[in-house]
């Protein structure tokens, strides 16, 4: 990490994104897409929920669920517009690998959806990463990874190469750190720098950040976005914004695509609710629900 590659970096607004329009919707939600969320625990079954609200309300058209079987039927009822696949579940509370049988459910969601978002909520490394080493391989649609998912290419950095570049990963700065094998304080000073390097070392697009995001491109394309403030510093603001990201992979758009547009509408989402709420004390649920308003001020 150089300490320089924020010098380099362009600024996201509305005009550049407009330059890079979303995919046309379509007349009907296949058109828009399938959207697969793997992830939660018996202690964290919120954050797929936020996640996958923030796929729809993106604009994905067809959502798919897949979490541990004592979460799954309350998740359902959270979420009547999806469909839920319970997991066998470990002691710990987490989804068993061997949800990821080759012949099983799972890996037939997977191997139909647009894009698939894996680790939110989760808990339990090794089972994580061994869900995600029998899940991920076979797949060639688009994958984003947050959260205990980035554990797999902390693992291995190559283990999203199979997909040539239809991946984005959306660490905080501690993963990030975490997926570098660096200090945090490097990463807190740099973390434009770090960002860089780990797109350039997974080959994904990466999204990364606190105050403002940091996205990059496995070419060293930088982007930033200082949109969003310390609002949304909260607890299941990743998760919203990894599903944004998942819902716009969903519709169509190219990984860095999805990336740029993602961590603006995040941002901006945030944005509003400072204006309506305050600086700070708004939540993470109340986030998808301002991003179709954020698309509709863009899309003019």
């Amino acid at each position: 990490m150089s300490g320089r590659a924020a010098e380099a970096a362009t600024t996201v607004t509305s005009a550049l994104l407009r330059e890079w329009p979303l995919p046309p919707p379509g007349s009907g939600k296949e058109s828009r897409g399938r959207t697969l969320v793997v992830g939660g625990s018996t202690r964290t079954p919120g954050a797929v929920l936020l996640a996958a609200e923030a796929a729809l309300r993106s604009g994905a058209g067809k959502l798919q669920v897949a979490t541990t079987r004592t979460t799954a039927a309350g998740l359902a009822v959270a979420l009547p517009e999806a469909l839920v696949l319970p997991l066998p579940e470990t002691p710990g509370g987490g989804i068993d690998a061997s949800a990821g049988e080759e012949d099983g459910e799972l890996a037939d969601l997977a191997g139909q959806a647009d894009a698939v978002l894996l680790g939110v909520g989760a808990v339990g490394e090794p089972d994580v990463c061994a869900l995600l080493e029998a899940v991920v391989p076979p797949l060639s649609t688009t994958v984003v990874l947050d959260a205990l998912g980035l554990a797999a290419v902390t693992r291995d950095e190559t283990f999203l190469h199979h997909l040539d570049g239809r991946a984005v990963l959306t660490p905080n700065a501690t993963e990030l750190a975490i997926v570098l094998g660096a200090e945090p304080e490097d990463v807190e000073r740099d973390t434009a720098g770090a960002a860089v390097e780990l797109a350039r070392r997974s080959r994904c697009a990466v999204v990364a950040g606190g105050g403002t995001s940091w996205i990059a491109a496995p070419d060293g394309r930088l982007w930033s976005d200082p949109s969003g403030g310390a609002g949304l510093g909260v607890s299941g603001s990743g998760d919203v914004q990894a599903g944004i990201v998942t819902g716009l992979c969903a519709r169509g758009a190219e990984p860095v695509q999805a990336a740029l547009w993602g961590a603006y509408l995040h941002g901006r989402a945030g944005d509003r609710l400072a204006t309506e709420v305050g600086r700070l004390g708004f939540l993470a649920r109340e986030l998808p629900a301002q991003v179709p308003r954020v698309l509709a001020e863009v899309e003019v």
